[in-house]
Order: structure tokens, then C-alpha cells, then sequence
């Protein structure tokens, strides 16, 4: 059942865009015909808006859906040139004016159809399925199923409803399949012109490199800290102190007893600081127990009361799940030590090719992400791995941080 409707809330939702395109092409039908008597070509600059103002429309409700789609115009609408001319020489320069165009074409018969279809079939099934309770109501002229067919006796009604039923189950995938079909025309066609595409690709993977490369660094210089200022230099203590123990040994052994004592101290302080630095590498629990165990052992030690939730996920690739988990831990942290909050919230699901993680608290607000904190790492993490942070954090709360990590290559 939750197929079905989240399958129909998105057959909805096109078929509003649907509405929106085929007023705009009807106006183009309009417009061409004004145009063989000349007024028409004035109003050309004005139609290439709305169309791309339609386009933009559907581009924000599939990201609404988990699609996202970048923007492939080469100005932003605020940016355009003033003047008739100079509007269609940059509407003709730009490839994805045609692109919107095509959309729009195919757009007006793809997306009615299948939101029709989407909005039609639930009402059909429910008729179907309630035709037992007023067939003998109606008129007998009236006493036919939705394909036309007269039923007229007990047994006929009840394999009707019959019949509704295994429709209500092949809605399950019957909708997931429409949206898709619905959405198509906007996957090919509203997406950046390739040469675009390609040039924002590898500047935005040039930027993520780089911070995933100092990030990097970072991380390297931190361990390096970590195994100098403190295991390591336990160990030497626990060297020096067994050295002070074998020459005591003759003379006072009591003495040496006690030296050995603080050796052992200072080397189990070494190994617990050894395992920090490995856990803070690769927790060993996201082999051990997954992702949703790590989770629930984070949810576990925060010391404000944390609920998590955990969807279905399939196959996460480790490096993800790794990227996720230090998200959360870094966020509870965060609201254990500066939010105030009575509870916080997390929630991780698939949607798509997407892990989306989302972290919310009812504390005071006014979280930052800026140089030098914790969350800026995170944002670093989460880059280096194509993924977006996005923090909502007005004063007074509540706090939101939202990642969106890719899982398949």
C-alpha cells in the first residue's frame, strides 16, 4: 500500500506538471499561428520563458523525488539580455532550448497519460472491489464491470471484487513503473547538453579532489599526532620503566614490582589508545554489526535520548556506511555538548541511488559549519564522496543536517 502511494503521489505531482505543459504548448500553437501574420514572432521570447519556466518546474519536483537534475542553462533567467534580438540570439545559443522544446513535445502526450492512468485506476479498482455491496442497487443496464462486461448474479460480483483485488496488486508495481515512464521524458531531455555536463563535471570533481585530498591530510597528520603524543610515547615509558625494573630486581624487588606495575598501566594506556586511533580509521562495528547496529551503539552513548530509524537499504558500499556513521556521531556529538535538546532523531534510508541521512534535534539552533569545526569535516567527508550536506539550523532550532551520500559509481 505505501507503493501505491507514494507511486501516486508522484503520478500527482506530474500530472500538475503535465497541466502546466500543455497550456504552454497550446499558447505555441497560438503563438505560430499569430506569427504568419507577423505579431506572433514578439511573443517568441516570452513562450521560450514560460517553457523553460515548466522545465524548471519538473526538474524541482523530480529533485523533490530523489532525481536531481542540474540546471543546464548557460545564464541564470535573471541574467538574460534585454531586447527581442538579444533574447533569441541567447535562447539560440543555447543548447538546452531545444532540449526544453523537445521535452515539452513529448512531455504533453507522455505526462497526461500516465497521471490520467495513475489517477483513474485507483478509483477503478476501489469500484471493483466494492461491487458486491451495490450491484443489485443499480440499474440492470448499469450492472457492468469497468471493462463493460454485465454482472448480473452473486458469483459474478464476487469474482469482480476478486478481480480488484489482484489489480490492487499489480498496482504495487504497476505505479513504480508509471512515475518512471512519467519522468523519462525529463531524464533525457532536461539534463545538461553533454559539452556542458562535462565541463561542470570536472569542475565539480576538480573542487572535490581537492578536498578530499586535504581532508585527507588532515586525517594523516591527525594520526600521526595521535601515535606520537600518546601511544607512542607510553610505550617508551613502559620501555624505560621495565629497564628501571631489571636493575631493581637484584637489589629491591619491591621496588621492581612496583616499576612493573606502572609498565603495565602505561601499556594498557597505550593499547586502548591504539584501538581509538584504529576506531576512529574504520570502526570495527560497521563490519561486526552494520550500519544500523553501529547506529543503534551511537544512539546508545548519546547522552540526549536518540531514536533511530533505519530503512531498507541493500548494498551500501563500506566506504559509504563509514561516511554515514561519522556523520551521525559527529552530529550527537554536537548536540550532547552544544544543542540543549530534549531528543534527536535519525533517520537513514535509500532513495534510489542515494543514502540519505538525516539528523534532526529540538534544541536551541544556531549551528555553523564554518573552518575549524566539526561539521566542516563532515561536509569534507561527504564531498569526497560526490555526496551534499545540506544544515538548517535557525535560532531557536531546530537543527537539521540532511547528506545525501551516492552509492553506485
Amino acid at each position: 500500500m505505501r507503493g501505491i502511494l507514494e507511486g501516486l503521489e508522484r503520478l500527482a505531482g506530474g500530472l500538475g506538471t503535465a497541466f502546466m505543459a500543455v497550456a504552454v504548448a497550446l499558447c505555441w500553437l497560438v503563438v505560430a499561428a499569430l506569427s504568419l501574420v507577423g505579431v506572433g514572432l514578439a511573443l517568441v521570447p516570452a513562450m521560450i520563458a514560460m517553457t523553460r519556466g515548466a522545465a524548471e518546474w519538473e526538474r524541482r519536483r523530480l529533485a523533490g523525488a530523489g532525481v536531481e537534475i542540474v540546471s543546464p542553462y548557460r545564464l541564470p533567467a535573471e541574467q538574460l539580455p534585454r531586447g527581442w534580438a538579444a533574447r533569441i540570439r541567447a535562447a539560440r545559443a543555447d543548447p538546452a532550448t531545444l532540449r526544453d522544446l523537445g521535452w515539452l513535445a513529448v512531455y504533453v502526450v507522455v505526462g497526461p497519460a500516465c497521471g490520467l492512468l495513475g489517477m483513474i485506476m485507483p478509483v477503478a479498482v476501489l469500484r471493483e472491489l466494492t461491487y458486491p455491496l451495490y450491484w443489485q442497487l443499480l440499474p440492470r443496464e448499469d450492472q457492468l464491470t469497468n471493462f463493460g462486461f454485465p454482472v448480473t448474479t452473486w458469483p459474478g460480483a464476487i469474482a469482480t471484487s476478486v478481480i480488484g483485488l489482484a489489480v490492487l496488486v499489480a498496482l504495487v508495481r504497476l505505479f513504480p513503473v508509471l512515475a518512471r515512464l512519467q519522468a523519462l521524458p525529463a531524464r533525457k531531455l532536461l539534463v545538461p547538453h553533454a559539452s556542458i555536463d562535462l565541463s561542470q563535471r570536472i569542475a565539480q570533481l576538480t573542487v572535490t579532489r581537492a578536498g578530499a585530498l586535504r581532508a585527507h591530510a588532515v586525517e594523516l597528520r591527525r594520526i600521526e599526532r595521535a601515535l606520537h603524543d600518546g601511544a607512542q610515547n607510553r610505550l617508551n615509558a613502559v620501555v624505560v620503566t621495565v629497564a628501571a625494573a631489571e636493575r631493581a630486581l637484584q637489589r629491591d624487588p619491591a621496588r621492581a614490582a612496583h616499576a612493573l606495575e606502572r609498565a603495565r598501566s602505561a601499556a594498557e594506556q597505550a593499547l586502548a589508545e591504539l584501538r581509538g586511533v584504529v576506531r576512529a580509521i574504520l570502526p570495527p562495528i560497521l563490519e561486526d554489526k552494520g550500519l544500523a547496529g553501529a547506529l543503534d551503539a551511537l544512539a546508545a552513548g548519546c547522552s540526549v535520548p536518540c531514536r533511530v530509524r533505519v530503512g531498507e537499504l541493500a548494498v551500501v558500499p563500506l566506504s559509504v556506511e563509514s561516511a554515514a556513521y561519522f556523520t551521525v556521531a559527529e552530529a550527537l556529538t554536537n548536540v550532547g555538548k552544544h544543542s540543549g535538546a530534549q531528543h534527536v532523531e535519525v533517520v537513514v534510508e535509500r532513495v534510489g541511488p542515494l543514502l540519505r541521512v538525516q539528523v534532526r534535534d529540538d534544541g536551541k539552533g544556531g549551528a555553523r559549519d564554518g573552518a575549524g569545526t566539526g561539521l566542516a569535516g563532515v561536509r569534507r567527508r561527504v564531498e569526497a564522496h560526490d555526496g551534499t550536506m545540506t544544515l538548517t539550523s535557525p535560532d531557536g532550532g531546530p537543527t537539521v543536517i540532511e547528506v545525501e551520500l551516492p552509492c553506485e559509481s
